[in-house]
């Protein structure tokens, strides 16, 4: 049986792959300023400061709109448990501290943006939001690492969902300011994935079996970094039936696009214990294809439902 590599050995073995990439995210990555995408016009005091405090009534955005926002913002505003879970299996040598600084001011900025924006606009209860983001940052989010390669394995995943959820979200406020600042925000998070994508493709040509086994890991038991939230079952079931975010565009836009740039039905490098890790990864993608159907059809009836309830009573 091979022995496995120590997260101490792969950061030596793969710090090539993570100097090159961080080239290449810095010479891809563009500047922006959070300033340049809220609408400052729109903004006035509160009570405190003698102006009006917040009413439901002020928000434009539907209540998807508003779970989405309030979900995405939230888990940006986590930073510092992803700070020092990338820190704690990366470190702060060479490529692996850079990047670690690098990705961390720029996730700052879309927890910045997104909460300008939405005070700004009165989109939500800022008390609320306020409330939230202390009870969630206080508990923190840990996704169960216990290696760098499920530390990557997980990241990459989480960004592409994150920017799935971005894109969707701005486009389901109705609000052009709201689509072009998430869609600057969604952009980022594809470039971080790509990141953490090919830092987990280097990893399997290095040591296939034991990256194998990090994947299978993370996808079978995977969570958004939100799960730990308040109302975050509510919120995901209005982002699931809104089309932000279901399981659905999971499996075809997030697992299996990163599947296929990996290979992971194609290599011919694994050994017996990869075989098996992959026959389990296809039984698991079968049950999501499953799963992810079913979820269509109940969303299609319940929509059907309401569509005839609307034409009942506008009869």
């Amino acid at each position: 049986m091979t022995r496995e590599l120590t997260d101490i050995e792969l950061l030596r073995e793969l710090e090539p792959v993570a100097e090159d990439n961080v080239n290449r995210h810095l010479s891809m990555a563009k500047d922006w300023h959070p300033h340049d995408y809220v609408p400052w016009d729109d903004g006035r005091n509160f009570a405190a400061l003698g102006g009006v405090d917040w009413d439901p009534e002020q928000s434009a955005l539907s209540e998807t709109a508003k779970a989405a926002m309030i979900t995405n913002l939230l888990t940006e505003d986590n930073l510092p448990s992803y700070h020092r879970e990338i820190a704690e299996h990366f470190g702060f040598d060479g490529a692996w501290g850079t990047w670690v600084g690098r990705w961390t001011a720029e996730e700052n900025k879309h927890s910045v943006v997104m909460r300008d924006y939405l005070v700004v606009t009165r989109g939500v209860d800022p008390v609320a939001l306020e409330n939230a983001r202390m009870e969630h940052m206080t508990n923190g989010f840990a996704p169960g690492a216990t290696s760098m390669l499920d530390s990557v394995s997980y990241v990459t995943f989480q960004e592409l969902a994150t920017r799935v959820s971005h894109r969707n979200t701005g486009k389901a406020c109705g609000d052009p300011i709201a689509d072009r600042m998430l869609a600057r925000v969604a952009a980022d998070e594809n470039l971080h994935m790509m990141f953490y994508r090919n830092i987990v493709e280097g990893a399997l040509d290095i040591a296939p079996d034991q990256a194998l086994h990090a994947v299978v890991r993370v996808l079978t038991n995977f969570q958004m970094p939100g799960a730990s939230m308040a109302n975050f079952r509510r919120n995901a079931v209005l982002i699931a039936k809104g089309g932000i975010y279901d399981l659905r565009q999971h499996l075809d836009e997030v697992v299996q696009p990163v599947l296929r740039k990996w290979r992971i039905f194609e290599r011919t490098d694994f050994g017996a214990r990869g075989e098996d890790l992959r026959e389990q990864l296809d039984t698991f993608l079968v049950d999501l294809e499953a799963q992810a159907v079913r979820f269509e059809e109940s969303r299609d009836r319940a929509l059907a439902r309401q569509a005839r309830r609307g034409q009942e009573v506008t009869a």
